[in-house]
């Protein structure tokens, strides 16, 4: 609105600030349509994406969820989805909450072992005995 007031009570006097008024409004209007397709556009496909995977899940499959539990899901009731995180022990989650399916091909469960070194063991990095934290 600011600018259309500033255009309407400017003087004809040269023409290049015609041009230069519809430059600046030119760039006002792409603004959005710039935002549209660098922010918005790339972040509904990724809902759609969350949504497509959230949906493929089925019983028996190991995910991870947005807090980081990792599990197999057990069962469905509704948007619910049963996770076993332990023995006997499952929990309810929301559907909408399961981040990422795992991969148990690819080996996730590496064991520390001892190398003979007398130091310990060898924990290799991403192993889930490198993130926990006995101190």
């Amino acid at each position: 609105m600011h600018l259309l007031t500033i255009l309407a009570t400017e003087s004809d006097d040269s023409a290049g600030s015609g041009a230069a008024a519809l430059v600046q409004l030119g760039i006002f209007l792409l603004i959005p349509v710039a935002m549209y397709f660098l922010l918005i556009r790339p972040q509904r496909r990724r809902q759609r994406e969350q949504a497509a995977m959230q949906s493929a899940i089925e019983v028996g499959d190991e995910i991870m969820t947005t807090s980081g539990v990792y599990g197999f899901v057990t069962g469905f009731d509704g948007d619910i989805a049963w996770l076993e995180v332990d023995d006997n022990v499952q929990i309810r989650i929301a559907r909408a909450a399961i981040q990422r399916k795992v991969d148990t091909a690819v080996g996730e469960t590496a064991v520390p072992t001892d190398d003979g070194s007398g130091k310990g063991p060898k924990i290799e990095p991403g192993s889930p005995a490198a993130a926990s934290d006995d101190d």
